[in-house]
């Protein structure tokens, strides 16, 4: 029994292999009536990763495809939410590892903190050497709940033993992880966001003396 069902676990994914495989090659070829397209086949939330069933290809005229749309996009995991029948490029999708592909494209973010050229969402892009993968523990497990890849945020710090307001340390970040809490603390939660090493090292100084949170922007 365990040989068979191990032999069927095989053919089901050399059946899948096959379908991402076909649809890769389908996908961005020329056609007489436009160019073909790989387009979400359902709306889809930021974080999913993609599997055959939710994603086709579509006849689109040349004049209305986006720059960067993707040939091959089962497996890989979204940055960013889409709508049903929306191409997709490689701006929704994050590339392999936690620095690919969790920006957004012209969000002119500011970066507290400083440092940086040239990255979507006032962030250097992935390649950059500047840009850190960076966990940081929010005072309130509730708010990480909020939270999903591909989310920008305000990291806020504030000392309790002072009246001062909370600051900001660092504006408009991409969170690129939002680890699952672990039931046995109950300090606070992790979340993992992408920025400059000057913005590291500020969040790592505040999060020795200072309670952190975070305020969630519009992507």
């Amino acid at each position: 029994m365990r040989a068979l069902l191990s032999r069927h676990r095989r053919l089901l994914a050399a059946a899948f292999a096959a379908a991402a495989a076909a649809l890769a090659l389908t996908a961005t070829r020329a056609d007489p009536k436009g160019v073909r397209v790989v387009v979400a086949a359902r709306d889809l939330a930021a974080g999913a990763v993609l599997g055959p069933g939710d994603v086709t290809v579509r006849v689109l005229p040349a004049g209305v495809v986006p720059a960067g749309v993707v040939g091959r996009a089962a497996g890989r995991t979204l940055a960013a939410p889409v709508r049903r029948g929306e191409p997709l490029t490689d701006v929704r999708l994050r590339a392999d590892g936690l620095l690919g592909g969790s920006g957004r494209p012209g969000s002119g973010g500011s970066s507290t903190g400083g440092g940086g050229t040239g990255g979507v969402g006032g962030l250097p892009d992935s390649a950059d050497p500047a840009a850190v993968a960076v966990p940081i523990r929010l005072a309130d497990a509730a708010v990480a709940r909020l939270l999903h890849p591909g989310d920008h945020v305000d990291v806020l710090a504030a000392r309790a033993d002072t009246p001062t307001p909370a600051r900001a340390i660092a504006s408009g970040v991409p969170v690129i992880a939002v680890p699952k809490p672990d039931p046995d603390t109950d300090e606070g939660a992790l979340i993992v966001v992408r920025a400059t090493r000057d913005q590291a090292a500020t969040l790592a100084r505040a999060a020795t003396d200072s309670r952190l949170s975070v305020t969630i922007l519009g992507n």
